[in-house]
């Protein structure tokens, strides 16, 4: 069934079935020698269908880093340093994929996960969270066939953003019952990512719960009609309206 899963980029319904699959294996508790097993296959399926994470739309991609990332912060060291090289692999295959150019959509799609993370996952952002970011590190650094590419370097500012991310959230911990210091923060943080649609929105969303948490709709309200403005923006620039 190849062909047909890789119709489309691999976005079509019977690639959708077959990564579901994958999928709930991941969201669902598994043993840790089941999950070694579930990463093993996971890196064969992103090798034979790489145009179904890296071209078309990039809901796949964003769901992979998603669910990789948070085992990313598992209390097993084992697990961590399987999650972390299966993340690697990722970005390591995009990277490939494009001819050694770059691997801008993983790159994007797993700080998009890990704004996301934040406020879904308790704890993340510890001592167990960025000691997966040096294991991914230190792959890139000990990978010979890449070493004179860009990559390692690239590899070390996406982590490097992911511990700015991090600092920003720990900051907005310490202000979460000083509500006007918290949304400043985050429209901080919003506005360093004025040149990445995607994460902009991402900030701006929460800025808008925190407002709508708040009672403040009006405020609430002004984040929304910034991300409609946004999602125009980006919308004429592809020609799409």
């Amino acid at each position: 069934l190849k062909n047909q899963l890789l119709a489309d980029h691999g976005h079509n319904p019977l690639m959708k079935k077959v990564f579901d699959v994958y999928l709930c294996f991941l969201q669902k508790n598994q043993s840790e020698t089941a999950l070694k097993n579930v990463f093993i296959a996971l890196r064969a399926l992103i090798f034979k269908f790489p145009s179904t994470f890296y071209e078309g739309r990039a809901d796949m991609c964003s769901a992979l880093c998603y669910e990789i990332l948070k085992y990313c912060n598992s209390k097993l060291s084992s697990i961590r340093t399987e999650a972390s090289q299966l993340l690697y692999f990722l970005m390591r295959n995009n990277f490939d994929y494009t001819g050694k150019k770059s691997f801008v959509r993983t790159h994007l799609q797993v700080i998009i996960s890990v704004s996301q993370l934040i406020a879904d996952v308790v704890g993340i952002g510890g001592t167990r969270f960025q000691q997966s970011l040096s294991i991914i590190n230190n792959c890139a650094n000990n990978d010979r066939i890449i070493k004179h590419t860009t990559f390692p370097s690239d590899v070390k500012d996406l982590t490097k953003r992911i511990r700015t991310v991090l600092m920003a959230t720990a900051q907005m911990k310490e202000h979460e019952n000083d509500p006007e210091m918290l949304v400043d923060l985050q429209y901080s943080l919003a506005k360093s990512y004025a040149s990445t649609p995607e994460l902009r929105k991402t900030w701006l969303d929460s800025m808008a719960r925190i407002h709508v948490k708040n009672g403040d709709l009006s405020e609430a309200a002004m984040c929304y009609v910034h991300v409609a403005a946004l999602v125009a923006e980006y919308l004429t620039r592809k020609g799409m309206i």
